[in-house]
Order: C-alpha cells, then structure tokens, then sequence
C-alpha cells in the first residue's frame, strides 16, 4: 500500500528520453505481476470524446482499441482494428476493411456495424444522452456498412485530418451498451466496456483504479514486436495530488510509475538510478491566452506589449529542465507544419512600455496603470492540467508587475474555474495547451465550437458579447478541409503568423509529458502525444 508522506523517502530527479526505455530492454520479457502507476489527478469522465484530459486518457489507452494506430517514432497511421483502408481523392469518403474474430470484452463483436455505431455517436453526437461531437472530427455525414467486415464514411465536405483522427484517444472503440449510456454515466470506468489489452476490475472514484490483462486479447497494433495478451496481469493506478509522495513512492519501490514529475526532480531521480521519461505532446504550445471580449486586452497593441513584455526563456531556466523547450510559435516544433516565428516572439519590455504608452495607459500611484479611471489588471485561473501552471503564470506576473500591469493568478474550486474562465470578463487570460500529432490540432483550440480558447461567439459560452474573427476561422476551416497536404501545411504556417500577429496569445513553452519509472519497468511506451501504454511493458525480476 502507499504509505503516508512522512514514510517516503524525499525526490530526487534526471533528464532522461523514451530511448531510455531501449537501453534497459532484455532479451526474454517477464510475464505477470503487478504495476503501480501513480497519477496526480483523477479521471471525471471517459466518454471517448471527452477524455483528452491525461488521466483519463491514461485509462482509455488501455482499455480500448482505436481503428488505426499512430507510430509514435514516425507518425506514420498503421494498422490495428483496421487491417487497411482506402480514400478518395478529395478525402470525403473513407473505406476500412477490418480484422476478423475482435471482441469487445463484453463478449459481443467489434465489426463493422460496431465501429458505424461508434463513428455516428463521435461525428454527430446524441443530444439525448448528451454525447459530445469529438473535437478530432469534422464534417461527418454518415456511416455505411458495406460487409460485417467493412464500413464506409462519407462527409460532406473534405475532411483530411480523419485518419489521424481514427488513432486518437477520442476514437476508442467501445461497446454498443457503453454508447447507450448517458454521458453522466460515463465517470464510472466499470460501465467502460472496450476492446483493448486490459479490463477494469474495480475502481474507488477519485482514489484508485485497478485494471487486469484481457487473456484473450490477440489485436495489438499491427507492427507493433510485442503481440498477444498484454505482459503484466495487473496494472494498478493510485491517485495522489501531492508531487513529493509520487516521487517518493517510487524512490522507495512501492510504485513502478509516476506521472507529473516536477521539473527540479528530475536531476536527482536519475541520480538514484531511475528513469525519466518525457514524450512529447506535439501540439499547441503551453501559453497564455487571451480573451479580446474583454475590454482591457481588446485592444492589439496591449496584447502586444503583454507578448514583449513575457521572458519565456526565464520562465523555463526557472521552472523547468531541458526536457522544455522554449516555445518558438504558438505549436511545437516537432507538430506538423511547424514554423519558427521566434523573431516575432521577442522579449522587449522597452517595446512593450512604449506600446503601453501609445495605447494610452499611464502609470498609476500604486504602479499599475490606468486608462479612464481603471486600472490595467487582469486575471486568470491555474490549470492543474498543466506543468507548475501557478507558478508559471506567477514569475509572469512579475514579469508584467514591472510594465505596470497588475495580473492575479487564482485557484478556486472546479465549479468556479469551469465556469469563470467561459466567462471573458472575468477571465481575460487563460492557460491553453493541447496535443495532438495533427494540423487539426489547432482549430481544435481555437475554433469557436471546439475548445474556443479565445473566446469567440458561436462557442459554448454565453457571456462573449461581440468578439468573432472570422479571417482565423476561415483559415482554421481550411486547416480543417484542405485535402492537398502542401496546401493543408501551408494553412498552419499561415495560422501560426496570424496569431502571433494579432497577439492572441503568448506562447511560453512546449510542455512534455513527464513520467518517473523504476529500473525494474522495462519496455514502457507512450502514444504520440504522451499518454502512457502498458501493452508491452512489464516488470524484470528485483
């Protein structure tokens, strides 16, 4: 069992990458035993489409199948549920022809009318069960069962990003008695039923989540060494919020895994001779967000100000290790159609006090300045999605303190937050980053019916009154629907000068997913946006 914090050993921390992982490979893997994986947040729901949030991601990757999988290394699709596939020219109709004799763990078959049944439910949504539309899908129409074996999508309009898509976290296949739940339903991971490696056993909400290898299981990914059952019986994941006790844990050998490993552990982990993974998530960058429907950062040339007015590189040679590279545009630099916009992501706090003096804010008796008898502070609440979000946009704070903008970093409860930061006056600012090895991944965070980061009308919420740019959302719609790659790439290039540009946000980081694992873990492996993947790991002997 976890002990209590006073009982565990104190962190110590290395950089490391997944190549670590082939460097401790043995020849003969050992099969059975039990892994203890600690994670820092519970999952709330696991309805495919919702679970892009890393714990429940953590969940879903193991208990569910997806169409198609995404090499980590290359980024290549590949086989896994779908043995092969065709598409027609302009990336409207897609045709997967799939492998015989799957079962979801129910018993009942994973073909064709199946993987319609899950398409449908993900491209169009079920307003009754309140099934959301998946972020990674755009411009569904139909499915067609061809044979027991084949199905065919149809969209109406180009939809280029769907291969990708069918290999994401938010396209798991489950049953269809999972898909007649409602979506509040969907937090008991019991209720789960999919077709992947391992099965949930029992679960304690909030606490802990118990999963056992499927002895039947004979799908894996197609290319992947490794085939049949999944190595370890058990697989036991443990939540605990406090960053000492993970990483003590597992320094003491009562856990084999930890997610959300502090940068500063990193060094002296590796000294103990342990490892460090940290795959990266290849999407849109950890930044701040702005949300122009709030009058204080409606205005370009503040935003500009607050942009020049951010050190990144000081934000990360404080906080963070290597394993963070400075952001460099508003995506990675290992995301598809990547551009290095560092020229324009300058810090200059002289340009920003000028831009702030042009844009007439003088600075006020108390060091903030004002503009019309208001002062310039903003506000934004901490994301514990993120890595040291508090302590990210504190160092920020100063940063601005010194232009004479006063920015408040807040907690707040679940409710308040989720409902707060839909609401642009309150929440001018905001934390944003999302990974995706996809173009697509960045209409996901800007569109006005996906997460909507800058707040835009059209979205979920009902505060915005009047902000909308449409030049980003046709050019986000291209993204979306741009059959022709060059021309697809050529979009995201154009994205990313556009933001940037318009200031919208202030790009700080590329922000990694970072695992601490024992010596013993052996052939560990994470997806192509970080989530961990346990088909293939297991346990060498103590």
């Amino acid at each position: 069992m976890l002990t209590t914090r006073r009982h565990l050993l104190a962190a110590p921390a290395l950089l490391a990458t997944i190549g670590a992982r082939d460097a401790l490979a043995q020849a003969a893997p050992v099969r059975g035993g039990t892994l203890i994986y600690l994670e820092q947040q519970t999952y709330a729901n696991l309805y495919p489409p919702a679970a892009g949030h890393y714990p429940a991601g953590g969940v879903i990757n193991q208990i569910t199948d997806k169409l198609t999988y995404q090499n980590p290394r290359t980024l290549e699709i590949e086989p896994w549920i779908a043995e092969s596939w065709t598409i027609n020219a302009d990336a409207t109709e897609y045709v997967f022809k799939l492998r015989p004799r799957v079962t979801f763990s129910d018993g009942t078959p994973l073909d064709a009318a199946a993987v319609a049944k899950n398409y449908d439910t993900y491209g169009l949504g079920n307003r009754e069960l309140r099934h959301s539309v998946s972020e990674v899908i755009t411009n569904y129409e139909r499915s067609e069962v061809i044979d027991p074996l084949t199905v065919r999508f149809v969209f109406r309009a180009p939809s280029p990003g769907f291969l990708q898509g069918t290999s994401v976290i938010g396209s798991g296949l489950v049953s269809l008695r999972t898909l007649a739940l409602p979506f509040d339903q969907m937090g008991d991971a019991t209720k789960i039923i999919g077709s992947g490696p391992f099965t949930v056993a029992r679960q304690v909400l909030g606490r802990e989540l118990v999963l056992n290898a499927r002895a039947d299981y004979a799908w894996g990914p197609a290319r992947l060494p490794h085939q049949g059952r999944a190595l370890l019986d058990t697989i036991r994941i443990i939540v605990n919020g406090e960053d000492s006790v993970r990483v003590g844990a597992l320094l003491s050998g009562q856990a084999q895994l930890a997610r959300q490993v502090p940068a500063f552990d990193e060094n002296r982990i590796q000294a103990r001779g342990f490892q460090v993974f940290a795959p990266p998530t290849r999407g849109v960058n950890n930044s701040l967000t702005f949300r122009p429907d709030n009058p204080l950062v409606a205005d370009l040339d503040v935003r500009r100000a607050l942009l020049h007015g951010t050190n990144a590189q000081q934000v990360v040679e404080t906080l963070f290790s290597p394993n963070y590279a400075v952001a460099t545009s508003i995506i990675a630099a290992s995301a598809q159609g990547y551009v290095n916009l560092a020229d324009r992501l300058t810090f200059d706090p002289q340009l920003a006090a000028r831009l702030l003096d042009g844009a007439g804010w003088t600075m006020g008796p108390q060091g903030v300045r004002q503009k019309d008898g208001r002062d310039l502070a903003l506000a934004a609440y901490e994301s514990p999605n993120y890595a040291r979000s508090k302590d990210t946009m504190q160092l920020v704070a100063q940063q601005w303190a010194r232009l004479g903008v006063r920015f408040s970093v807040m907690a707040g409860d679940l409710g308040s937050r989720t409902v707060d930061s839909l609401d642009p006056a309150k929440t001018p600012v905001s934390p944003a980053m999302v990974g995706r090895a996809d173009p697509d991944v960045i209409r996901s965070n800007f569109y006005p019916t996906t997460r909507n980061m800058l707040l835009q009308m059209g979205g979920v919420s009902r505060r915005v009154q009047s902000f909308s740019d449409p030049a980003l959302n046709a050019l986000l719609d291209g993204i979306a629907s741009e059959p022709e790659q060059a021309k697809r790439l050529a979009l995201v290039g154009d994205v990313q000068r556009y933001i940037v540009d318009k200031a919208y946000v202030v790009p700080l980081f590329e922000e990694p997913q970072v695992f601490a694992g024992s010596p013993r873990l052996r052939g560990m492996d994470f997806e192509a946006v970080g989530r961990p993947a346990f088909y293939a790991a297991w346990l060498a002997a103590r």
